[in-house]
């Protein structure tokens, strides 16, 4: 008969010591889930951008619009009913979108829906990256990590699959791959940030004044001490487009290979994700422009945050507490023969 035993409650005691009492089963941390609540945190706060009164106006429908210059026909055509649509029906359509937005959040935020609301999240971040953002303008030469390329909206859906509640892998090595595997995570990591690389070293982003003028042009409208840090950020990069773009993609390409190294080293490539996603959430998309009365979404800065975060080694820790469910599993078994 084996010494352990389960008390009721799910605790673990281990008999042999006269007057021991079973003591509750430390709970292991749910980063997982700690992320989806920051994923759900974004929705929301979109939600309540998409009601602001800017958006019941027509400059809504012709910002959308506007997002079909340059697309291939297949793509623009499709961008430009819809515009128009929305322009027809601009009240109806910005509650849906507004609302359909909360719901997400919500979704995520409440576990029993948690998956409905996921699987929404991808489906909504592909009809937005299309229909919204036209692509997130990678096709056209004008995209830069700079202004969220390849769009802020598809890094949702990527964080949906991510942060699936699914095991594959239990003994995963960071929480993305628990629900696709080390594999498949490591992959899309690697291929999400090269194309980052890739569009800050296209000719458009190289030129002298690229950087520069894509900063100034988020200056608008901005409190002033964000405006001046945009003032500052644009005056540090006159004239330096290519070796701003140079030294951008080589952190970029950086960061790309960190998972596949050791990990002190990875965890160092994830810690200048962070800070690159940071410098360029404040400098170059001044907070996605939501101090400004017309931002929609916090772009793509705290979005890549929570991506790194879902990339952290997990720790000793995490081993301690699969050892202690092991354990508390073994001890039902011997209790069930």
């Amino acid at each position: 008969m084996s010494q352990i035993s389960v008390a009721g409650g799910g605790r673990i005691a281990l008999p042999g010591r006269l007057g021991s009492e079973a003591r509750p089963a430390a709970a292991r941390p749910d980063a997982r889930r700690a992320l989806q609540l920051g994923l759900a945190a974004v929705w929301l706060l979109d939600g309540v951008l998409q009601y602001q009164p800017f958006m019941y106006t027509k400059a809504f429908a012709q910002l959308l619009a506007g997002t079909a210059a340059g697309n291939p026909a297949v793509i623009a055509r499709p961008i430009t009913w819809n515009a128009s649509l929305v322009g027809h029906h601009l009240v109806l359509a910005n509650t849906i979108f507004a609302t359909a937005q909360l719901l997400l959040g919500l979704g995520i935020a409440f576990r029993p829906t948690v998956r409905i609301a996921l699987a929404g999240s991808i489906a909504w971040s592909i009809g937005v990256w299309w229909f919204g953002e036209g692509l997130g303008g990678v096709l056209i030469g004008g995209a830069s990590p700079l202004n969220g390329a390849p769009g802020a909206v598809i890094i949702y859906g990527l964080l949906a699959v991510l942060l699936w509640p699914a095991d594959r892998a239990p003994s995963a090595p960071f929480t993305a791959a628990r629900a696709v595997g080390a594999h498949a995570a490591r992959a899309l990591w690697l291929v999400f940030w090269l194309s980052e690389a890739y569009f800050a070293l296209i000719p458009a982003n190289r030129a002298p004044q690229a950087v520069s003028a894509m900063i100034v042009s988020m200056e608008g409208g901005e409190p002033r001490w964000l405006a001046a840090i945009e003032r500052g950020g644009a005056s540090l990069v006159a004239n330096q487009g290519l070796a701003a773009s140079v030294a951008l993609a080589v952190a970029l390409a950086l960061i790309a290979i960190g998972v596949y190294l050791p990990r002190p080293v990875a965890r160092a490539t994830l810690v200048l994700a962070i800070v690159v996603a940071l410098v360029i959430w404040v400098v170059a998309e001044a907070l996605g422009g939501i101090l400004a009365g017309g931002g929609t979404d916090p772009n793509s800065g705290p979005l890549l945050v929570l991506l790194a975060l879902a990339y952290w080694p997990a720790g000793q820790m995490v081993g301690r507490h699969r050892a202690a469910a092991a354990l508390s599993a073994d001890a039902e078994g011997e209790l069930a023969r």
